[in-house]
């Protein structure tokens, strides 16, 4: 043993003789807090960006980790900090800080990783600046806002050092991991079409008023890193989703599920061609985005990919509002919005089916796999622990499954189909294209490794 290593020991062995010498004796000293000082040295402390809704329920998901404490948050509504403090409150016993200005909390030396749960356009620009501050970062999909951010953060990744985990938890279910190495080894024979589906029964947003902007609010913040634009009482906090400036639309929203799971399964990376059909069809009102889209996605291992999205019709596909299907020689897949899959032969005759135990809702905004999702969190515990190599969901493959989709949003934006380069993604030949593959943003924001 190192002098430094046996220093350290008898520290640790020091600090835990105290802690049960006293632990009878002081009355605020819990079993819970108790848990957490004996793995002091050993926890992970984190903050939370964006914790208006998806961000507490990542946030209390954190706080639930014996080795881990949630020790600021960070929002841009005042309202958001208190009550996210209270809910914090039912599970661990030290007091959160709460920030207005994520970057006042990447300045604290003891924070060791950043979650980030904010509206789309905040989420690359975020994740560098906490991979630049020294902070692992747990990223909620989609890891970017246009493909150039993307690449981006995979350097970033590298070039400091950090992990940099994407919540498509999807890939840390057990059963659909199962599943997806069982369509692999051949269960349906070569897989050769997957379609994805999302369907929901949104409701018009109307027509925004120009408006003051309300106190709880930092409006300028808000839009961070996007050109500036008058605040309207249609945007926040959930419409901001349908509009191009901040928002990506269903596709990344709630196809990026569906579309990284076809192409874990199928093994393939970059396409050939890609192409969108679609608009925004239901109502007329504010929302950019298609609220009706279909992306069909080719590749070169003779290999097609087609994503389907309705935001205003929530009619079922295979008795799911989200999920997606894999067709093979032999027969199907299907992998629901869950953690189940079921396998069908040529006949349409199921011949296996794997079913959750866990109610899981894939319409619920909020937590739709709050039990699920602890399995991805202690995940990205390992890649901090371990190595990068240990993440089931890294920056590199969060990205070329985010890409498909800005490929499609692109392409629907364009009103063309994309030539795309198979070895890298890019698009060919398409200057009116390219215009899209990065953003303009607000002086001073720009994105610089």
């Amino acid at each position: 043993m190192t002098t430094n290593s046996r220093r350290n020991f008898i520290k640790k062995t020091t600090a835990a003789s105290v802690a049960i010498s006293l632990g009878g004796s002081l009355p605020s000293f819990s079993a819970k807090s108790y848990r957490r000082i004996m793995g002091s040295n050993e926890r992970l402390r984190v903050s939370v960006m964006g914790v208006n809704s998806r961000g507490t329920a990542l946030a209390t998901n954190f706080a639930r980790q014996n080795d881990c404490d949630v020790v600021n948050i960070c929002d841009v509504d005042s309202r958001a900090i208190v009550k996210c403090q209270k809910e914090l409150e039912k599970y661990q016993d030290i007091k959160t800080k709460g920030f207005r200005d994520f970057r006042e909390s990447l300045e604290d030396k003891d924070i060791d990783a950043m979650v980030i749960a904010t509206p789309d356009h905040w989420h690359a620009p975020a994740a560098l600046l906490s991979a630049q501050a020294g902070k692992h970062v747990y990223l909620e999909k989609p890891c970017s806002h246009n493909p150039n951010e993307g690449e981006i953060l995979i350097k970033a990744a590298s070039i400091y050092g950090k992990v940099i985990q994407m919540g498509n938890q999807r890939r840390s279910f057990p059963n659909v991991v199962d599943g997806i190495q069982e369509l692999k080894n051949g269960v349906i024979g070569r897989a050769y079409f997957g379609k994805g589906w999302y369907a929901n029964n949104r409701e018009s947003i109307g027509i925004g008023k120009e408006t003051a902007v309300p106190e709880w609010l930092d409006w300028d913040l808000w839009q961070g890193p996007a050109p500036r634009k008058a605040y309207k009482d249609n945007i926040v906090h959930y419409n901001w989703h349908w509009f191009w400036h901040w928002g990506t639309g269903e596709a990344l929203n709630n196809g990026t599920h569906s579309v990284d799971l076809l192409r874990w399964g199928l093994e393939v990376d970059y396409p050939l061609k890609v192409s969108s059909n679609g608009g925004r069809y239901h109502y007329k009102d504010d929302w950019e985005t298609p609220d009706t889209q279909v992306i069909n996605l080719d590749f070169k291992e003779d290999v097609t990919i087609t994503w389907e999205g309705r935001s205003c019709n929530k009619k079922l596909i295979e008795k799911s509002s989200s999920g997606c299907m894999f067709y093979g020689e032999k027969g199907s897949m299907l992998f629901p919005g869950g953690n189940s899959y079921t396998i069908f032969d040529l006949d349409d005759n199921i011949i296996k089916e794997i079913k959750e135990e866990h109610k899981f809702d894939p319409t619920n905004l909020v937590n739709p796999s709050e039990q699920l999702d602890i399995i991805h969190i202690r995940n990205f515990f390992d890649g901090i622990r371990i190595g990068r190599n240990k993440l089931n969901a890294d920056i590199e493959s969060g990205h070329k499954s985010i890409l498909l989709l800005q490929l499609g949003n692109i392409a629907q934006r364009v009103g063309h189909s994309l030539e795309i380069d198979p070895t890298n993604g890019h698009i060919l030949n398409d200057k009116e294209a390219q215009k899209y593959w990065s953003r303009t943003y607000e002086k001073g924001w720009e994105m610089k490794l």
